[in-house]
C-alpha cells in the first residue's frame, strides 16, 4: 500500500462513502475504508480522527465561506444583504464542491444515523454561530446578529434538503433565495 501516495484524502472519501452505501455506516470500518482507498489505517488516521469525520470533512472551509461572505461584504450593507451574501457564498461552495449527487448520497448516509444527524445538526450551530459573530463584529446588533445566524442557518438547511431531494433540478442558490422570498412573506403577513 502506498503510504503518502497523492489525493489520499480524496480517496479515503470516495472509498469511505461507498462503503458506507454498501455496508452501512456501522458496519464499516477504518481498516475496510483503508483498504479500499489503497493505504494503511495510520494515513487514514494522518487524514481524519475517525470514520465520521470522512462525512464532515471541508466543515470548517464551507463555514468560512459564509463568515468571509459577510466579513468582506460593504461596509454600507444592510443585514439582509449579508445575509443574502452568506447564503450566495456558502451555496455556491456547495453546489461546485463534490456536488448534488454527492449530497445526496452522504445525506442518506446522515439520515439512517442517529449519532450522525446529531453531528450534522451540531455542524449546523456552529455555522449559526459563527455567522452571528460575524454580525456582531459588523456592529450588528447582538438580537439581530442571533436571529439573523439563526436564519442564514435556517435558510440553508431547507433549500439544502430541497435541492437533494429527488428529482430536483433546481440550482441551490435559486432555493435559498426562494427560501428568503418566503420569509419575507410570513413577516409581511404578520405585519398587516
Amino acid at each position: 500500500m502506498a503510504r503518502w501516495a497523492p489525493g489520499a484524502s480524496d480517496r479515503l472519501q470516495q472509498a469511505a462513502m461507498e462503503l458506507f452505501a454498501e455496508d452501512g455506516y456501522e458496519a464499516t470500518t477504518v481498516a475496510g475504508i483503508a483498504g479500499r482507498a489503497g493505504v494503511t489505517e495510520r494515513t487514514f488516521f494522518r487524514h481524519f480522527a475517525d470514520k465520521r469525520e470522512v462525512l464532515f470533512a471541508g466543515e470548517e472551509q464551507l463555514q468560512a465561506v459564509f463568515v468571509n461572505a459577510v466579513t468582506d461584504a460593504p461596509a454600507d450593507a444592510p443585514v439582509s444583504g449579508l445575509l443574502i451574501a452568506a447564503l450566495d457564498a456558502g451555496g455556491e461552495a456547495l453546489r461546485c464542491g463534490r456536488g448534488r449527487d454527492f449530497a445526496r448520497v452522504r445525506n442518506g448516509i446522515i439520515v439512517a444515523n442517529e449519532q450522525l444527524r446529531e453531528r450534522e445538526l451540531l455542524k449546523l450551530a456552529k455555522l449559526s454561530h459563527a455567522v452571528t459573530g460575524a454580525l456582531v463584529a459588523r456592529g450588528v446588533p447582538d438580537m439581530t446578529a442571533s436571529l439573523a445566524g439563526e436564519l442564514v442557518t435556517l435558510v440553508f438547511r431547507t433549500a439544502f434538503a430541497r435541492w437533494i431531494a429527488p428529482g430536483e433540478t433546481r440550482d441551490l442558490l435559486e432555493l435559498q433565495r426562494e427560501g428568503l422570498a418566503a420569509i419575507s412573506d410570513l413577516t409581511c403577513a404578520g405585519a398587516a
